[in-house]
């Protein structure tokens, strides 16, 4: 059993119990054992205020709350427990309006349904060892929206999501945590390579959900 993967406390959200169930199956069978189970994104809040969480993977069709609102309320309410706290979503949709949506409330990650064992250990994989830096404009607050940033462009920015807050962390688990995978990676958790990226999978193996760069 990964030690690393035992030590990281995952919130799952989703009101559908079977789901859930799977969700969890699947977790357990990479080796998580801290997993925080709740059936709806006010649920999901209420968790995250009682005990710190590593990350949140949360369903994109809920109801009342669906994703989309959980992830805002977490990035920019001002009780919220963690605004930093890196949130996979799953989603059966991956039509560009959805994954915008998503992407411009603040979720980190996106694992496309059916999910798998694997793309679920991709996307933990890539919030620990991929951080994404924190932006803060006037209409957003989230990991950098950006997937790839040339450095060969030196005239003047003139994005809003050019303004980084300086003050703001990359998302990820806490810094313990990130240390143990850091100095041995559990089986099946691959170290990033340099030039290696983690987007978004849709159901066919190498096609990248749209709307994400």
């Amino acid at each position: 059993m990964p030690s690393s993967l035992k030590s990281l406390t995952i919130l799952l959200v989703d009101d559908n119990q079977h789901m859930r169930a799977i969700a969890a199956a699947i977790l357990q069978s990479a080796g998580c054992r801290n997993i925080v189970e709740v059936g709806g994104g006010s649920a999901g809040l209420e968790a995250m205020r009682e005990r710190p969480c590593d990350l949140a993977i949360v369903d994109f069709n809920m109801f009342p709350m669906d994703g989309v609102e959980f992830t805002r309320l977490v990035r920019n309410s001002t009780d919220s427990a963690n605004p930093y706290l890196p949130i996979i979503m799953m989603t059966g949709h991956s039509e560009k309006s959805r994954v915008v949506e998503a992407r411009d409330a603040g979720v980190t990650e996106f694992v496309v349904k059916p999910i798998t064992a694997k793309a679920v250990i991709d996307r933990i994989n890539a919030v620990i060892f991929r951080p994404r830096p924190f932006i803060k404009t006037e209409d957003y607050f989230g990991p950098d929206r950006r997937r790839t940033h040339s450095g060969r462009y030196s005239g003047p920015k003139r994005r809003a999501d050019d303004v980084k807050d300086e003050a703001t962390p990359s998302a990820g688990p806490r810094p313990e945590i990130r240390t143990r995978f850091r100095d041995r990676s559990a089986p099946g958790m691959r170290r990033p390579t340099a030039g290696s990226a983690c987007g978004p999978r849709t159901s066919r193996p190498g096609v990248r959900a749209p709307g994400l760069r």
